[in-house]
Order: C-alpha cells, then sequence, then structure tokens
C-alpha cells in the first residue's frame, strides 16, 4: 500500500508513511471485507458509512501536519481507522460520532491496538466541539456543503482544517489554516465522501 499507492501519489511525509504501514487497516474492516482492506478504493462499513480509500486518509493526514501532543478533534469517528492513525502519531484524538451504533466497534479496535489518548463520543460533529477548543487542528471524514464557521471559531492560532467541501457527490478537498483573524484555504483536487449530516452539514 505504501510502495504501490501513497508515494506514487505524492505522500511524503515520512511519519504518515509510517504510521500507514504499521497500523493493520485490515483491523478496521469487517471479515467479508478483509481481503480488500489494502485495495486502493474505500470500503463499506455499518450504518452505510465507509472506511476512506488509504491515499486520501494519507493525504488528509498529512495535510493536518500532526505534531506529538496535538490536540485533534475528528467529526466522523466511522471505523475507528482515522483516529488511530492519529494516535499513532501521538496526538490526543477526540472524535465524534452521530451515528452511535458505529461507537462500540471503533471503540474496540483501537483499544485492541493500545495507541493511547483517543476519546469517542456520539456528537453532530459538524457543529465541532466547542467546549474543547482550541483545537490545533480539525479533520472532517464526511462531506460538507460549505466549511462551518463553527470549525473555523474553533481552530488555535496556526491550527489546520482538514475538510471536503462541495455537494453531495463531488467535493475539493480544502485545507483552512488559521493566522490570527485571518483563515487561508488551499485545496488538493476532487474527491468523494458521505455527506455530512448535521446542522452545519446537509439534511438528513
Amino acid at each position: 500500500m505504501v510502495a504501490d499507492q501513497l508515494r506514487p501519489r505524492g505522500v511524503a511525509d515520512e511519519r504518515v508513511l509510517a504510521a500507514m504501514g504499521a497500523l493493520p487497516r485490515e483491523a478496521f474492516v469487517s471479515d467479508a471485507n478483509r481481503r480488500f482492506a489494502y485495495a486502493d478504493e474505500a470500503l463499506p462499513i455499518d450504518a452505510g458509512q465507509t472506511i476512506s480509500q488509504p491515499v486520501m486518509v494519507a493525504k488528509m493526514t498529512e495535510h493536518l501536519a500532526v505534531r506529538p501532543g496535538d490536540r485533534i478533534l475528528e467529526i466522523g469517528t466511522g471505523s475507528g481507522y482515522q483516529a488511530a492513525i492519529l494516535a499513532w502519531l501521538g496526538a490526543h484524538v477526540t472524535t465524534l460520532e452521530r451515528q452511535a451504533e458505529l461507537i462500540p466497534t471503533a471503540r474496540a479496535r483501537i483499544d485492541a491496538l493500545d495507541l493511547g489518548s483517543v476519546e469517542i463520543r456520539e456528537a453532530d460533529g459538524s457543529v465541532g466541539d466547542a467546549s474543547g477548543a482550541p483545537w490545533d487542528g480539525i479533520i472532517v471524514t464526511a462531506a460538507a456543503p460549505s466549511i462551518p464557521d463553527e470549525l473555523r471559531e474553533q481552530l488555535a492560532d496556526g491550527g489546520r482544517l482538514v475538510i471536503p467541501v462541495g455537494t453531495r457527490d463531488r467535493q475539493l478537498l480544502t485545507v483552512v489554516t488559521r493566522k490570527g483573524d485571518e483563515w487561508l484555504e488551499e485545496t488538493d483536487g476532487y474527491c468523494v465522501f458521505v455527506p455530512l449530516i448535521g446542522a452545519a452539514g446537509f439534511d438528513g
């Protein structure tokens, strides 16, 4: 996966590549899909959600520029794989999931790997978590129609928000960096994610 998918597509952060190489992606998919765990594609999980394509996980993590000790907010726990990658990199992760049925499995998977500080909570992640702000980084693993103002405001100065923005069918991977009272935006190509449902996302 690292040699054939990630490096050829421009993922260059050696720490991210090490994390992707070290964590067993097959531990985060169903038994029926284990043979596809390292395929270059997103895979279905419960509740109509997906575990993202490996290269997308790597790109989003690279854009987040995680440092050991960073406090990271993840929106959309899903399988737990993205949170596990962030924890492996030394982040203190708070991850929010609106689909309660996904939380026990994600919790068990992360605990089994002894990855350290990951808190999983049921919540409407589209509005973030003001109680824990400011966050050093925020990563959204679902597609938003626009960048929620709540997430911008919850970034620490110098912090980064990585989020797919667009329609339900096609989005641009967007990176927002806070510089004081300014938020600088850049994009890194098109992507397709499940929709972000909630007060600052799409209607259910």
